[in-house]
């Protein structure tokens, strides 16, 4: 279940970049959002994994 509202925040958050970056926007603001992106990508990843 997590795993999927992860995967739907990463998705925003690349859309956001793509609309920070075509709004001409400080070049920091859309890596950071990539970066988020990335990062909320690999802890949906981690969520599948089997436990312990």
């Amino acid at each position: 279940m997590w795993s999927i509202v992860l995967m739907g925040l990463a998705g925003l958050l690349v859309g956001g970049a793509l609309s920070f970056r075509q709004q001409k926007s400080p070049r920091w603001v859309p890596i950071v959002f990539y970066i988020l992106a990335g990062l909320s990508l690999l802890a949906a990843y981690l969520l599948t994994l089997p436990g312990t």
